[in-house]
């Protein structure tokens, strides 16, 4: 009877400890969680170009959904693939910098940057960390990357935040948004190059470069009339001038020859292109020519200006000129006088203006 209440209490003994040691063993062993990172919503990527192998592109991040909790780490990874996967062809994140306007955490130029060209991963850290300021609509500009070489290709760029600067513990959100390079659209197109020359009329009593008209002339004659030395006769032309040409044009005019009747001349004003005067006075035989244009390319620009005049010679000579693709209107005006000894007769000449395009 002893030995069996010895035995029962040996058991009851060994019972406890055993349900001891159970008992210390489920107080030590705690529970494993899980730790994940939310995931953000509405995501999208803007390239400021899209085509394969240009340089100094912007890629423009933008999220919703974001946790307003603390980070101290923004990871991008750009790869061939939504998950882990190699950074695209030719791509370089070697110079790739956080933009100034990106908004994602209050002070971007806090962060600091460092890339990984091999892997294409940018560690974007702040040891201090910073909240993010709303939930939606945050944006992360990364800049100066050189895009991939592949066209037609869908990449990805895999976005997660931390609040650890070593990148990889403690997440916090994380977002994975697709990009695609192209080869652009090339555009081509003609521009031929225009000029026009139209000559219009100028009625009596018009101002012409200091001088005032006393017949009306029509855009293809200047009719002088029945000269007299009591009087110089003066005209004037309109000639507008229009082109595209990049280094603008120039206007020259001669004469075919001396106002002539038969065997008989009128002289030439004594001006020259080169250094115009004033016109010989009353009672003078003198033919010339004056224009209004003060910007002349040869020369003094000015010269013509306060009612100097030149004679014309069968040579052409620069009356007007514009550096520039353009469409103005020169005065060019015409002035003739004789003298009592001056041969009756009925006198012409022909005008010549040619507008030469400088491309």
């Amino acid at each position: 009877m002893r030995k069996l209440q010895l035995l029962a209490y040996s058991l009851s003994k060994k019972g406890f400890i055993v349900a001891l040691v159970l008992i210390l063993i489920s107080a030590f062993v705690l529970p494993i969680m899980r730790v994940d990172a939310a995931v953000l919503t509405t995501g999208s990527v803007t390239l400021s170009d899209s085509r394969v192998s240009q340089t100094a592109v912007s890629y423009t991040v933008q999220f919703s959904g974001v946790t307003t909790s603390s980070i101290r780490c923004i990871r991008a990874q750009f790869s061939d693939a939504a998950t882990a996967g190699s950074k695209p062809t030719a791509m370089d994140i070697t110079s790739l910098t956080l933009g100034g306007t990106s908004n994602y955490v209050p002070t971007p130029a806090s962060w600091t940057v460092a890339n990984n060209n091999t892997t294409g991963v940018a560690s974007i850290t702040f040891a201090t960390g910073e909240v993010p300021a709303s939930a939606s609509t945050r944006t992360v500009v990364l800049n100066a990357v050189t895009n991939g070489s592949t066209v037609a290709t869908t990449y990805f760029l895999q976005f997660s935040t931390f609040n650890n600067v070593d990148c990889s513990t403690a997440p916090v959100d994380n977002g994975t948004i697709a990009f695609i390079y192209t080869n652009g659209q090339l555009v081509t197109a003609t521009v031929d190059p225009t000029l026009s020359l139209t000559v219009a009329s100028v009625a009596s009593a018009q101002t012409v470069n200091g001088a005032t008209t006393n017949i009306t002339s029509t855009s293809t004659t200047i009719p002088f009339g029945a000269l007299s030395t009591a009087t110089n006769r003066i005209a004037a032309q309109d000639i507008t001038i229009g082109t595209n040409a990049a280094s603008g044009y120039t206007l020259t005019t001669r004469y075919t020859a001396a106002l002539t009747s038969g065997a008989n001349t009128i002289a030439n004003h004594t001006g020259t292109n080169a250094a115009p005067t004033t016109f010989t006075g009353v009672g003078t035989a003198s033919f010339g020519y004056t224009t209004n244009d003060a910007t002349l390319g040869t020369g003094t620009p000015g010269r013509f200006a306060t009612n100097n005049w030149a004679a014309f010679t069968t040579s052409p000579l620069e009356v007007a000129f514009n550096a520039g693709a353009t469409s103005e209107t020169i005065r060019v005006g015409y002035q003739v006088g004789i003298s009592s000894t001056t041969p009756a007769g009925a006198y012409s000449t022909t005008v010549v203006y040619v507008a030469t395009p400088i491309y």
